[in-house]
């Protein structure tokens, strides 16, 4: 392994503790966090290829290449079914008693995210994810917030079977960010 495939690797570690350690509504932890290597990154990157292949999606296709080709791959997601209790309406219930009620009826996976998910929690995942690729921007590390990629993830169970929101953040350290100037296939 290079020298900056070394570095990608600690920064990886580091991003997963920027969103360890990000703030979080009320104090409660709801975030999942993993990071790939090697064999796990090319298990993620054929899946999210089958994935492009099966439904035709070219930006599938597109980040199953990104995946392929990056140094580590850091997953982040949160269980949003668990509540914050203030009854904020955010979620499209008037109570958190009535988001538990429905989330009950919603036992298996049909879309790509499970849902209904907590606004609060939501809130927690994206500055988790902020603080995270803020940590890779710092030490510049190239990186890439993918949603194809975290729903792929999602359909390996990488992050276990209580989350029901993930993305990925691959991550590369070349002469030139292979996160942009991509084209999409199909």
């Amino acid at each position: 392994m290079s020298v900056e495939g070394k570095a990608v690797g600690m920064v990886a570690g580091l991003m997963a503790l920027a969103a360890r350690t990000a703030p979080k509504a009320k104090g409660v932890d709801t975030i999942l966090i993993r990071v790939l290597t090697n064999k796990e990154i090319k298990t993620l990157s054929n899946h999210l290829n089958e994935l492009g292949e099966k439904r035709k999606t070219g930006f599938f296709l597109r980040d199953s290449k990104n995946i392929a080709a990056c140094d580590a791959c850091v997953l982040i997601g949160a269980i949003g079914n668990t509540v914050v209790g203030v009854n904020c309406g955010a979620c499209g219930y008037s109570s958190c008693e009535n988001f538990v009620k429905e989330r009950k009826k919603h036992t298996k996976r049909s879309t790509d995210y499970t849902g209904p998910n907590c606004a609060i929690r939501m809130a927690d995942l994206g500055i988790a994810i902020g603080s995270a690729v803020k940590t890779a921007q710092i030490h510049n590390v190239d990186n890439r917030v993918m949603f194809s990629a975290g729903v792929a993830a999602m359909d390996l169970c990488l992050l276990g079977k209580d989350c029901t929101v993930a993305y990925a953040i691959p991550l590369s350290a070349t002469g030139k960010n292979i996160f942009f100037d991509r084209n999409v296939e199909k």
